[in-house]
């Protein structure tokens, strides 16, 4: 719902100056492979269907993928990104994806449009990474972005809402496209502002912002180590060893052609809940060879980088020998049941007194 507000308000700031005519489409967009990692939101077949123009020489929808790195396809080739920018000249450029193992380059990219004067909006769909934004891995306005969306569900560990944040002042001309999102929020996307969820959002916010920097790096650190545990069981860990694997929450392990869907099923019987992810050289997620884990959650509950470790023999003992590690999973669990980065009532008794 974010993501589409903010591509239709695109279409009418890209229209602003002619409103007699039929509105044009948004001329290009620059985004992440769907198949590598790009979220559907931001994809032709998702919230992009309706708002991108099409290629008269395809006669495809004019999106342009980044390009990756030939030596880790889960990173964006920088260089080779701007000479296709210089080439297209893209509207819009979103980054952000629902496999993500690294930062995205959106310094670099921000740098090269103002030294070339190409004025893409940059927009960053952060939803899985929301609750990561800081020094710890990435402060997106800081570096460019001209927008960020979101979840705040997911490392953002609040109620099931979307955002949309800029960096707009109201005296410079791109504030147009900051009233535009407002206006197709509201009342363009909802009717109302769903007060039933609205209250644990901000409990959540005021959560994040006491807590961050104790659960940001826990987060990170614990991704690292459950990735070099897992790899060290003999598995196939996705991504850059030399920095850990992974720079955010997630860990993604590749076991075998077609096989995710049946390892996810069968981790699931073990009660380890992951998803299974098509990898950038499958054809399709009905060929996914890849298992998406993510330890966000976890850590809340108190898991450190031993305890991941821990869990990633288990998971290598099903993946591997088939094995039943139910009652080992449970017994791991069980010493996790206290959820932290959480107000305490006793510790704080006089910030809840005067919140109500």
């Amino acid at each position: 719902m974010a993501n589409t507000a903010v591509f239709s308000a695109m279409i009418e700031y890209l229209n602003r100056h002619d409103r007699r005519r039929e509105p044009r489409r948004i001329g290009r967009v620059m985004n992440n492979h769907l198949g590598k990692g790009g979220h559907l939101s931001a994809q032709p077949m998702g919230a992009l269907r309706d708002f991108v123009a099409r290629d008269p020489r395809t006669e495809r929808p004019a999106v342009v993928n980044f390009p990756v790195l030939p030596d880790n396809p889960y990173k964006i080739d920088v260089a080779a990104t701007l000479e296709l920018i210089d080439e297209c000249r893209p509207d819009l450029i979103v980054f952000g994806k629902s496999m993500v193992l690294h930062p995205e380059p959106v310094a670099e990219v921000r740098r090269f449009l103002d030294e070339r004067r190409i004025p893409a909006v940059v927009m960053y769909d952060m939803a899985h990474v929301l609750g990561l934004v800081g020094p710890h891995f990435q402060q997106p306005f800081e570096e460019g972005a001209d927008l960020v969306t979101g979840s705040t569900h997911k490392t953002f560990f609040g109620t099931q809402r979307g955002v949309v944040a800029g960096r707009f002042r109201e005296d410079q001309e791109r504030y147009a496209l900051w009233e535009s999102i407002m206006s197709r929020a509201f009342p363009g996307s909802v009717s109302n502002h769903h007060l039933g969820t609205l209250l644990g959002l901000l409990m959540a916010t005021y959560e994040m912002t006491r807590f961050r920097h104790e659960y940001q790096p826990k987060v990170i650190a614990g991704a690292k180590a459950f990735a070099r545990a897992l790899a060290a069981c003999g598995l196939r860990v996705e991504g850059d060893p030399q920095v850990g694997y992974t720079e955010t929450h997630q860990v993604v392990v590749r076991v075998g052609y077609g096989r995710g869907p049946e390892i996810a099923r069968r981790l699931e019987s073990n009660n380890v809940i992951c998803n299974y992810q098509a990898l950038p050289d499958d054809e399709s997620f009905s060929a996914a060879s890849g298992l998406r884990m993510g330890i966000a959650e976890m850590t809340r509950f108190g898991m450190e980088e031993d305890d991941f470790a821990e869990l990633a023999a288990m998971i290598s003992n099903v993946i591997e020998d088939d094995a039943d590690v139910r009652g080992d999973v449970e017994r791991l669990r069980s010493r996790f049941i206290e959820l932290r980065y959480t107000f305490d009532q006793a510790e704080f008794g006089d910030l809840f007194a005067r919140l109500f």
